[in-house]
């Protein structure tokens, strides 16, 4: 997760993870729709969902990155926004 506070007013954080098939970037990217769901969260767009290589959901102050291996090296989005402040993911309990 990053960030953006400090670095772009388009959203406050990224949250940026990857797949390793289309059905699994499929199902991440769903799973998170229905989690955010249960707390009042929906996306404004999602895009990408059919091919699966890189879904981006935008909702609002942070977007949901979904990648493949090779899509999330290509776009290197960490490299992309550096002067974001990386946020650290608790563990699940």
């Amino acid at each position: 997760m990053l960030d953006l506070r400090d670095v772009t007013t388009f959203a406050d954080f990224f949250v940026v993870c990857t797949g390793a098939n289309p059905k699994q970037i499929q199902a991440i990217t769903e799973e998170i729709g229905l989690e955010l769901e249960k707390r009042g969260e929906y996306p404004v767009s999602v895009e990408g969902f059919g091919n699966a290589e890189w879904v981006l959901a935008d909702y609002g102050d942070y977007l949901i990155h979904v990648f493949s291996a090779k899509a999330r090296e290509y776009y290197d989005l960490e490299r992309l926004w550096r002067q974001a402040k990386p946020v650290p993911i608790p563990e699940a309990s």
